[in-house]
């Protein structure tokens, strides 16, 4: 009854997940509309008898541009995934400074991670060690020839054979659960919009920097307006762009913490010893590893997040853009299991 138990859970969290996914492009799809709205409001209008100015917005023009916008936003993020499908393992790989790891090297992990994968009805993925003597471990890959499974050095010292395979089983069931595939298609949309701010940012900046000191040049209304209008053009791309981006974020950011709890079930269910991944989990929060890892969309992938967030006011911020949930609440579900 628990494997059905979890199974259904699995089932259900994917039927959301495939939701949630599917608003990603809906979102930028979105915010391409009310940026050419909004450009198309505050760019066209006329003088009324009053010498006053009247913005005026045609629905019509908009939707226009937007059937126009389309077919190059689809291509654009179709050459994203394109990139991100070839090469994720090598970016995962040069963000974490991981190696692949041979048998003859360490034979116990191969042994426990074959022994899972035959309890589990899976794939040997590939596994990877990354030289750090603190503690974490980490699932990645989109593919059966990319699966890899990654561990610290510092892990394989500390934590003895059944904590080992309870974390193993943890990132076994990422991967079982398509979990990494769907996480690196969130990191494709999140540096999708990340690309649009920076272009605009960069774009703003340029204006004001090199643009700012000519604007008193010229006294002619029309040119004022017109330089006025480009500011408020990118600002509002920029405005467009940061709210797609915490849309994103938390969409992403939800769908991580879910799959954590489901990731730590899966893993006790496969190594057959909750407390055993318990413990294992109660080791690695008091020394996560690869905190040099400068890459938050990378770090989202590990066990346990290795920066820990400060203890004050901004501690409910933080959990709501947190990617995992608290470790204590993990561990006392375990210890429930």
């Amino acid at each position: 009854m628990r494997y059905v138990g979890i199974q259904t859970q699995i089932q259900r969290n994917n039927f959301y997940t495939l939701l949630l996914l599917l608003l990603f492009p809906a979102i930028l799809l979105g915010m391409v509309w009310i940026f050419l709205a909004l450009v198309s409001y505050f760019g066209t209008y006329y003088y009324d008898e009053y010498g006053n100015m009247v913005n005026v917005f045609d629905a019509a023009v908009v939707n226009d541009y937007f059937l126009q916008t389309i077919p190059w936003v689809i291509g654009g993020v179709a050459v994203w995934f394109l990139i991100a499908y070839c090469f994720n393992s090598s970016m995962v790989r040069q963000a974490t400074g991981a190696r692949p790891l041979e048998r003859r090297e360490n034979p116990r992990v191969y042994n426990i991670v074959e022994n899972l994968c035959i309890a589990g009805g899976m794939d040997m993925p590939k596994v990877c060690v990354v030289d750090d003597p603190q503690l974490n471990a980490f699932a990645s890959g989109i593919d059966r020839k990319s699966y890899t499974v990654t561990v610290t050095t510092g892990l394989l010292k500390v934590l003895n054979d059944e904590e080992l395979a309870g974390v193993i089983g943890h990132e076994l069931t990422h991967i079982r659960n398509h979990d990494t595939r769907l996480l690196i298609t969130s990191i494709i949309f999140v540096g999708i919009v990340s690309a649009v701010m920076s272009m605009v940012m960069h774009v703003i900046q340029n204006i004001f920097w090199f643009g700012g000191g000519n604007r008193h040049v010229s006294s002619d209304d029309d040119n004022k307006n017109s330089g006025l209008s480009v500011i408020i053009v990118l600002l509002i791309g920029l405005l467009c762009s940061a709210i797609a981006y915490v849309f994103v974020l938390l969409t992403r950011f939800a769908i991580s913490r879910k799959r954590e709890f489901m990731a730590d079930a899966g893993g006790a269910e496969l190594c057959q010893n909750p407390l055993a991944l318990a413990s294992a989990l109660r080791k690695i929060s008091n020394n996560p590893g690869l905190g040099r890892v400068e890459r938050e969309d990378v770090a989202q992938l590990f066990i346990i997040h290795p920066r820990r967030h400060a203890q004050s006011v901004m501690s409910m911020i933080n959990g709501l853009f947190a990617t995992h949930p608290s470790t204590e609440e993990r561990i006392r579900l375990l210890e429930q299991f």
